[in-house]
C-alpha cells in the first residue's frame, strides 16, 4: 500500500516507517522541518512537506494515499484545549479526505486514557476523567469515520514506548532518581504501569493498517502492568542507590511537579487479548525490566 504516516520523524515514528517499508508498503511522510525530512529520506520514506495546522497538507497526503496512520500529536500541555482542537482537527481533515474510500485510518491514543484502579480492555469506554482524557475527543473522531466508509481504528499506546534513546516517562523517572540519589515510587508501589517495546509497537502498527476491522481499539501494550517498585528497584540496581517509598507529597519533590508525581502514581493496567486475537500481535521483543538492564538508559549521559 502507498501509506501516508504523520509523526514518522519522531520517537516510535521511525520504527514504524522502517517497518511499513520493510513489509513492501511505501511511505509518504508529513515533515514539518528540513531535519524531519532529512530523516525520513533517510528511512526511506518520501518527505510531505505540512503540520498538524496545515490542514490542506493533511487532506493533500491523504487523498493521495491508499491508508494513513496518524502518530503525530503536539502542542502546548499546559493548554490542554489546544491540545484537543489540534489533533481533533487533524485527524477530522484526514478523515474527510477518506471518507467513503474504504481506506484504512489509524490514530494513536494512549492506555493512560482508561479508568485507573482495574485492568481496562480494549472493549472498555475511556474515561473522561482520565489522566489522558484529553486524548479521547481524536479517538472519538477517528472512530465516527468508521460509519463513513472509513476502515478507521485506533491504537492506544502505553504511556512507555521504550527502546534505544527513549525521551519518555521512565528517562524522567531515572533523571529524578539520579538527582535524589534514591529511587522512589509512590507509596506501596503497587501501581501498574503498561508499556511495549518500540519494534513490537511498529508491527502493531503495521498490522492495524493491513487488516483492522473498521471501529477496532487496540492496546499498543506487550506488558499489561509493570509495577513501580519493580521499576524502581531496577532502577536502584542500576544506579547503586537505594530505594524508597514517598508519600504523595513527598513525590511531588522528587519528580518535579505534580503532574509528574500523578503520572508516576497512577494504577493503570490493561489488557491486550483482544489485541492479539484479532490482529495476531505477538510482541517478541524485551519488556522494560529487561530493557532497563540490558538497553541505553544507564548509558554515560543518559
Amino acid at each position: 500500500m502507498r501509506l501516508f504516516v504523520t509523526g514518522g520523524s519522531g520517537l516510535t515514528g521511525p520504527a514504524i516507517v522502517s517497518e511499513l517499508i520493510a513489509a513492501g508498503h511505501s511511505v509518504t511522510g508529513l515533515a514539518r522541518s528540513d531535519a524531519a525530512a532529512e530523516r525520513l529520506e533517510a528511512l526511506g520514506a518520501t518527505p510531505h512537506r505540512g503540520s498538524l495546522e496545515d490542514l490542506a497538507s493533511l487532506r493533500a497526503g491523504a487523498e493521495q494515499a491508499e491508508g494513513v496512520i496518524h502518530m503525530a500529536f503536539g502542542g502546548d500541555f499546559a493548554d490542554p484545549e489546544d491540545l484537543v482542537r489540534r489533533d481533533r482537527t487533524a485527524i477530522e481533515a484526514i478523515g474527510e479526505a477518506l471518507a467513503g474510500s474504504g481506506k484504512p485510518f489509524v490514530s494513536t491514543s494512549g492506555t493512560l486514557v482508561m479508568t485507573a484502579g482495574r485492568v481496562s480492555t480494549e472493549d472498555d469506554k475511556p474515561d473522561p476523567d482520565s489522566i489522558a482524557g484529553f486524548r479521547i475527543p481524536g479517538e472519538q473522531a477517528c472512530l465516527g469515520f468508521a460509519e463513513r466508509g472509513v476502515r478507521a481504528s485506533v491504537v492506544r499506546l502505553a504511556p512507555t514506548v521504550h527502546g534505544p534513546g527513549d525521551f519518555g516517562f521512565v528517562p524522567m523517572f531515572i533523571s529524578a532518581a539520579r538527582k535524589a540519589g534514591v529511587a522512589g515510587y509512590v507509596g506501596g508501589g503497587s501501581n501498574r504501569w503498561p508499556a511495549v517495546h518500540r519494534l513490537d509497537a511498529a508491527v502493531l502498527f503495521r498490522l492495524a493498517v493491513e487488516k483492522a476491522p473498521a471501529g477496532s481499539v487496540f492496546h499498543g501494550a506487550g506488558e499489561g502492568g509493570v509495577t513501580f517498585r519493580a521499576i524502581a528497584e531496577k532502577t536502584g540496581q542500576m544506579l547503586g542507590i537505594p530505594t524508597r517509598s514517598l508519600t504523595p507529597e513527598e513525590a511531588v519533590d522528587h519528580f518535579g511537579n505534580p503532574f509528574m508525581a500523578t503520572v508516576f502514581g497512577v494504577d493503570a493496567p490493561v489488557s491486550n487479548d483482544r489485541t492479539r486475537t484479532v490482529l495476531g500481535w505477538e510482541p517478541t521483543h524485551p519488556g522494560l525490566l529487561d530493557d532497563l538492564e540490558h538497553g541505553d538508559y544507564f548509558h554515560k549521559g543518559q
